[in-house]
């Protein structure tokens, strides 16, 4: 659970550093990201077939309950790096296959999913560092460098280089500047 503990970091340095109790209460981004990184180790444990297999139907029940509370659907086997930050309520939709770097911040109404067609068809690889805006979608088997924004309402459906903001549908490089300061 060592990431768990620098996503607590980061939701504490974002609170003005409220206690973990009452995040842990209050915060539904929080919990969701609990119960991922707790399935996810299971997921990805050692443990024999015996033990994992009833481990994981539990895993599963605890995130769809989490899911019907929270709008926030982060499946076990989804690929995220330390310190990752959800930060509103609901309506995140992340596909089981996607992979997301250190250090990203989620906000409210992002779905990163599978789109494309034949070849092109897959779910995004996201690098380090990336701030997404509300109702951002991201979809299809693309990569986003490190040090990314990607603008409120915007569709990533494209690669995008590392240190610039996008914004748009379809979402276009709009600056050079990185996501120093978003995150």
């Amino acid at each position: 659970m060592l990431f768990f503990k620098t996503d607590l970091q980061k939701y504490k340095a974002y609170s003005g550093n409220k206690s973990t109790l009452v995040l842990m209460l209050t915060t539904q981004g929080l919990w969701a990201i609990f119960i991922y990184r707790y399935s996810n180790k299971i997921y990805r444990s050692a443990l024999p077939y015996f033990l994992k297999k009833p481990l994981l139907v539990l895993a599963v029940l605890w995130q769809k309950w989490i899911e019907i509370v929270t709008g926030i659907s982060i499946p076990y086997s989804v690929s995220i790096g330390h310190s990752f930050y959800i930060g509103h309520f609901g309506n995140i939709i992340i596909n089981s296959m996607a992979i997301i770097g250190d250090n990203c911040n989620i906000s409210q109404g992002v779905t990163i999913g599978i789109s494309g067609k034949e070849e092109k068809r897959g779910v995004p690889v996201l690098g380090n560092n990336i701030y997404i805006g509300a109702n951002a979608v991201l979809v299809g088997k693309i990569v986003v460098g490190d040090n990314v924004v990607i603008g409120a309402n915007s569709l990533v459906n494209k690669n995008v280089e590392s240190n610039i903001t996008v914004i748009g549908v379809p979402a276009k490089k709009i600056s050079d500047n990185s996501s120093s300061g978003y995150i």
